[in-house]
């Protein structure tokens, strides 16, 4: 596997010239999981839950409280406890969203 590399609002993995990203937007103490991108050919191989790893740990690192807008990043949290501590339980993603629209 390649090289997770983290740039200001993405966290991007390269497999054979293509690109798989996890996107973000930070919001004060908060971050936002935006978009979760995985080629079709390159689907199935565990990616897209490195990328939402690294961005949970990286999360964790900066004690920033997630929020959950992109329904992978929801489902990864929901299926693995270790990280439910970091989400933002009042926090509805729809309006943390907007904000950068």
């Amino acid at each position: 596997m390649g090289t997770i590399v983290h740039s200001e609002g993405r966290f991007e993995l390269c497999i054979d010239g293509q690109a798989c990203e996890l996107d973000y937007r930070r919001v004060g103490d908060r971050v936002v999981f935006t978009h979760t991108g995985v080629p079709p050919a390159l689907q199935g191989r565990g990616l897209a839950a490195e990328l939402v790893m690294s961005g949970l740990q990286w999360a964790r690192q900066e004690q920033l409280k997630v929020v959950p807008a992109c329904s992978y990043v929801a489902r990864y949290i929901d299926r693995h406890p270790q990280w439910q501590d970091l989400l933002d339980g009042g926090a509805d993603p729809k309006p943390c969203f907007r904000e950068f629209e």
